[in-house]
């Protein structure tokens, strides 16, 4: 059963959930009017607000030509892979690939003209293209050179424009520098590994590779040497195309098209296909940026939320988390890892510890699924999961997210006890009621006792909001306390009710 559900969840479409979060927005436009007199609704709603505002920024790139849907018609997904090999280069090969699932598209072309690029992008490249269920095509328009050559050589077939060339894939430093020779013989026995992984039982394709790759292999086929040691080899798109052997098979290519188009009609015949092109955008760069603080976005974000519940109405602490935590949602999302659905999980966890705050106090269930939910949806936006495929229970999947979640922890845990111990008494902070949440005034905790506090039945005031804990002040001391039920501002009179566990309970003044 828990196969089937997840089956189910992973095949939702991403436009049904867009158009959901499309609703929301619509009605959080309106909300605001109607909880105006309610400041506890106030607060979390322009939360929510804020949080599917930052959803509706620029996601995924978006087609520069929608695909027609006329019965009949192939549907291909062309993904460009143009200049140097990087990581917003990946995040747009997985996002056109996860999104090809989603639309139904069985059939994806590479527009390729590279001069190469990162190998360890490379490799999540190649990892990409072999969850894809359909047809993959690399179309070297001009040139794939180096890690060009390798995505090539991880797609079902290569084409070629009439003057493209391919080759040349030995790997060298980020600098362009060779490498040692001992590190040489390791990444290069390494990469042909990898080459073999991908090629087995496409031909020639795992030779050609390996010469392009090695210096010091020879390729030699029917007694007729293509390529000597000492060199690496490169191809044209003719030398591509020859074919060799007994039946005939070509070298490397799978045909010559003076376009994209000329392709697409020798694949699927004149006018019988439609296409969507998808191109890399500045939130891709953007993106790549962002993916390397991803800790320290969450960290930020989740330590100025906690602090927004420790300081009355909803401030610059409350924005300023609500602002990094979707800005985190939005880079996990344009690195094609997930779609709007772990930020709509994220914010129904804080509508339960919300609900637990306000309405149920004590009660501890709606707390812990909502914090649950949070961590949850925080390392479900960053796990690579695939539209109609059962999610791999392995280690390996969820290492890093949950790396990162506890990173960004800690971090929120040790920058907030650097505040209790550094943050000053005087100056902007001293007014702060921040500073009464974390240090400000001695507060006298209530502890456990047999007989009944000396306070119960005195009047105090709050000193800070009570949401529903906080701080109150009876006869010039400052206590721990909550209220049994509802909010109250700075300066609302309480009364002492009882004695609770570790704080005492009030109850507002009428």
């Amino acid at each position: 059963m828990l196969r089937r559900f997840l089956k189910e969840l992973t095949e939702f479409r991403r436009s049904k959930i867009q158009r959901c979060f499309q609703s929301v927005r619509e009605n959080l436009r309106v909300l605001p009017e109607c909880v105006s007199l309610c400041p506890v609704k106030a607060h979390f709603t322009f939360l929510l607000a804020l949080i599917f505002s930052l959803l509706a920024l620029p996601g995924r790139a978006e087609p520069t030509t929608v695909p027609h849907t006329e019965s009949g018609k192939a549907k291909v997904m062309v993904i460009p892979v143009h200049g140097e090999i990087n990581w917003p280069t990946l995040y747009i090969v997985r996002s056109g690939l996860k999104d090809a699932i989603d639309q139904g598209i069985k059939t994806v072309v590479l527009d390729i003209n590279t001069p190469g690029g990162a190998g360890d992008v490379t490799f999540e490249i190649l990892k990409a293209l072999d969850k894809y269920p359909g047809l993959t095509i690399s179309y070297v328009d001009n040139e794939a050179g180096s890690a060009g050559a390798l995505i090539c050589a991880g797609t079902d077939e290569i084409h070629f424009a009439p003057d493209a060339v391919i080759g040349a894939a030995a790997p060298v430093l980020s600098g362009g520098q060779d490498l040692g020779e001992t590190m040489r013989l390791k990444v290069v026995s390494f990469i042909n590994a990898k080459v073999r992984a991908v090629t087995e039982g496409r031909g020639y394709r795992g030779e050609v590779l390996a010469a392009m790759i090695d210096k010091d292999k020879e390729l030699k086929i029917d007694d007729e040497v293509i390529k000597e040691k000492g060199s690496l080899l490169s191809l044209t798109a003719t030398e591509a195309m020859k074919t060799y052997g007994n039946p005939p098979e070509t070298l490397l290519g799978a045909g010559i098209s003076n376009n994209l188009a000329e392709l697409l009609d020798q694949k699927f015949g004149h006018g019988n296909w439609t296409s969507t092109q998808l191109e890399i955008t500045w939130s891709k760069e953007l993106a790549s940026f962002l993916q390397k603080i991803t800790p320290v976005l969450l960290g930020l974000g989740l330590l100025l939320l906690f602090i927004e519940f420790k300081t009355p109405g909803f401030g610059i602490f409350g924005i300023s988390g609500s602002v990094l935590i979707g800005v985190f949602f939005f880079a996990q999302f344009n690195a094609g890892l997930s779609g709007h659905e772990p930020a709509l999980f994220f914010a129904i966890g804080v509508i339960l510890l919300l609900v637990e705050l306000f309405f149920l106090p004590g009660t501890a269930v709606c707390a812990i699924l909502g914090v649950a939910l949070m961590l949850g949806s925080l390392i479900w936006s960053m796990t690579d999961i695939w539209p109609q495929q059962l999610i791999a229970l392995a280690p390996e999947t969820f290492l890093w997210p949950l790396i990162n979640v506890a990173t960004g922890v800690l971090l929120a845990v040790v920058i907030f006890l650097l505040m209790l111990k550094f943050l000053p008494h005087q100056g902007p902070w001293g007014g702060m009621v921040l500073q009464a949440a974390v240090k400000g005034e001695p507060v006298h905790y209530i502890h456990p006792v047999d007989v009944e506090h000396p306070l119960v039945g005195k009047a105090g005031v709050a000193v800070t909001s009570l949401f529903p804990s906080g701080q109150v002040e009876v006869e010039g001391q400052r206590y721990e306390a909550k209220l049994a039920f509802g909010y109250a501002d700075v300066g609302t009179p309480v009364i002492i009710k009882k004695q609770g566990e570790f704080s005492l309970v009030v109850e507002v003044m009428s």
